[in-house]
C-alpha cells in the first residue's frame, strides 16, 4: 500500500519532543506511531482507549491537589507515614456519600 497521504498537526512543542523521544527509545517514529494509531482506531472503530469526564467528586479533588490544598510533602516514605499518622489523630475522617437506587 502506498503511503502517500499527508497528516498535519499542531502541538506542544515539549509535548512532541517528550513524545518522540519516548517514541525514539521504543524504536519508532512518529509516523509508525500514528500509523498504529490509526489502525488500532480502525480495528476498534473507535479510540483505542477510554476517555472518561471526571465526577465532581473527582474534579474537586484534582483542584484541591493542583492548588497544593491538603497535599502531604515528605522527603522518604518513613516520614511520609509519620505526617499521615499525626494528621489521623487530629483531622476527622471523610468520606464520600453513595447514591443507593430506589
Amino acid at each position: 500500500m502506498s503511503k502517500s497521504a499527508m497528516i498535519r498537526a499542531r502541538v506542544d512543542p515539549k509535548l512532541k519532543i517528550r513524545a518522540e523521544a519516548l517514541l525514539a527509545h521504543l524504536g519508532l517514529s512518529a509516523t509508525t506511531a500514528i500509523t498504529l494509531f490509526y489502525r488500532q482506531v480502525v480495528l476498534r472503530r473507535g479510540l483505542p482507549f477510554e476517555l472518561h469526564v471526571p465526577n465532581a467528586v473527582t474534579q474537586r479533588a484534582i483542584q484541591s491537589a493542583r492548588s497544593g490544598r491538603g497535599v502531604i510533602r515528605a522527603d522518604s516514605i518513613d516520614e511520609l507515614l509519620v505526617q499521615l499518622n499525626d494528621g489521623a489523630a487530629t483531622q476527622p475522617v471523610r468520606t464520600a456519600k453513595r447514591r443507593t437506587r430506589g
